[in-house]
């Protein structure tokens, strides 16, 4: 309490110490409402990707179910809420463990529920924070298999070769049969050349690709930007599908510099069929958008890169993550020690 102008006291009015997102907790009765206002901490407060607030609904989706909340979303979530113990949380991801989950996967619900029972008490609708003792398993800290040079060459190659034999270069009507094979190359040329995520690629727009620089800006993991660089094969590449863009893009495309079938921004989805169909037609290893990535960090890193440079190539926040790539380009380590070294 504090006091009146005339001396005496006066009650104060409560203060709501339970944050952000409390008036949106006091709403959620029902599995959707529960859902929505999950969602919108996530993307609004947290600021976490679209990609992450998706993943983070279905791992919360499937708990829900998992503790017998029915699928409709007028399905009341109270009572499984108010008799959540860590005990349930640990035989969820046991379930999907003996069903054969992935580690990484373990590990991105774990961090997931840690998430939801942080909030979810922070707003009044746990009594305890029961996931704070939550521990993760030991992601699996093995990359997925890359290309060599060799099969990186033949990757891109026959991208190229696709281009050339979908239409004559100085026929104007072949323009709009040509550009899907133009934007694939570039795509392909883009992806290995720079090493980013496919995320940052669908969401690349024209402005943030300076031509002149050979640069393309790309907005990462946390809302991070950093600037990498491409060399002239994938500067040729972006400069001819750029060339023929305009006869593809709808009305709304906006700044997009890659676009879909019907001209609007690709999605992550359609880049990742593109990657398949042209592993399969060149005739090297089935890899998606990722493997592109991790081939392209490991060939920087057998040129000689130092590991600082492809961390931030890359972007990654930590130099752990970066250091997975060391042991792939061990061989190339055996050669100069054998070649450099006088008792080799």
């Amino acid at each position: 309490m504090h006091m009146s102008a005339q001396g005496g006291p006066v009650d104060s009015a409560p203060v709501d110490r339970r944050g952000p997102g409390a008036a949106d907790a006091a709403a959620c009765a029902t599995r959707a409402e529960l859902l929505d206002a999950f969602a919108r901490y996530l993307g609004l407060q947290r600021g976490l990707s679209a990609h992450t607030v998706r993943a983070y609904l279905g791992d919360l989706a499937d708990l829900l179910t998992f503790l017998g909340v029915g699928e409709a979303d007028g399905e009341p979530v109270g009572p499984a809420l108010d008799s959540l113990e860590l005990s349930d949380l640990r035989a969820w991801l046991a379930t999907m463990s003996a069903d054969g989950a992935a580690r990484a996967t373990l590990a991105r619900r774990s961090a997931a529920c840690r998430t939801f029972s942080t909030w979810a008490h922070r707003n009044g609708m746990l009594a305890a924070d029961v996931a704070a003792r939550l521990r993760s398993p030991r992601a699996d800290g093995r990359l997925p298999s890359v290309l060599t040079p060799a099969q990186a060459t033949a990757l891109l190659d026959a991208a190229a070769d696709a281009v050339a034999t979908a239409g004559a270069a100085d026929d104007d009507a072949a323009e709009t049969t040509r550009a899907p094979a133009l934007r694939d190359r570039a795509i392909l040329e883009a992806l290995y050349a720079t090493g980013v995520r496919v995320s940052e690629l669908c969401a690349l727009d024209l402005g943030d690709v300076d031509a002149t620089r050979r640069t393309m800006r790309v907005l990462g993991k946390g809302n991070k930007e950093r600037t990498v660089p491409y060399g002239g094969p994938a500067a040729v590449a972006l400069e001819d599908w750029l060339a023929v863009r305009g006869a593809v893009a709808a009305s709304d495309a906006g700044a997009a510099v890659f676009l879909g079938a019907r001209g609007h921004r690709i999605g992550p989805r359609a880049v990742r069929e593109i990657v398949h169909r042209a592993a399969a037609r060149a005739g090297v290893p089935d890899l998606g958008p990722h493997g592109l990535r991790h081939s392209a960090a490991t060939h920087v890193l057998s040129g000689g890169a130092d590991l600082r440079s492809v961390q931030e190539l890359l972007g990654h926040a930590s130099l752990a993550t970066t250091q997975r790539y060391t042991h792939v380009s061990a061989e190339r380590l055996r050669a100069v020690y054998a070649q450099a070294f006088p008792r080799a």
